[in-house]
């Protein structure tokens, strides 16, 4: 049996919309699905360099940041040390002034005191003489 002429027209036709099908559906479609491939695969590369980089730049930045730190933590206890030296350094002056002040008025006041005694002493003999001249009724001499 030979089929008929109409089967064979039927094959190339199915043939032939299969080459159209392909040529203008299929390919432009599988060319964009590759494309859109090669977007995505190039996003993420991408973003995984980004990932990297920032994950580097924030090492970076917590390592500056500790360093950044550690010298003002220095220069605090610098200027924290040269303050209680100047601090000392005040506290022995004005100590000493202290002490200087405290000796000159000590040393005012003996001489006061030795003052005030000399002049109770001359006050006590005079008192002394005119108590017995009263007492005497006489100049005692």
């Amino acid at each position: 049996m030979i089929p008929d002429l109409s089967v064979a027209w039927v094959i190339f036709f199915v043939l032939l919309l299969t080459v159209i099908v392909d040529r203008l559906l299929l390919r432009p479609v599988l060319r964009v699905l590759a494309a859109r491939e090669d977007a995505i695969r190039s996003a993420r590369e991408l973003a995984e360099r980004s990932s990297s980089e920032a994950r580097a730049a924030g090492a970076e930045f917590d390592r500056k940041t500790t360093a950044a730190r550690a010298e003002i933590y220095k220069q605090m206890d610098e200027m924290r040390r040269v303050a209680l030296g100047e601090r000392a350094e005040i506290v022995a002056q004005t100590r000493a002034e202290a002490d200087a002040e405290v000796a000159a008025a000590s040393e005012r006041l003996k001489a006061e005191t030795e003052n005030a005694r000399r002049r109770l002493e001359a006050d006590a003999d005079a008192l002394g003489g005119i108590v017995a001249e009263r007492i005497l009724g006489r100049k005692v001499s």
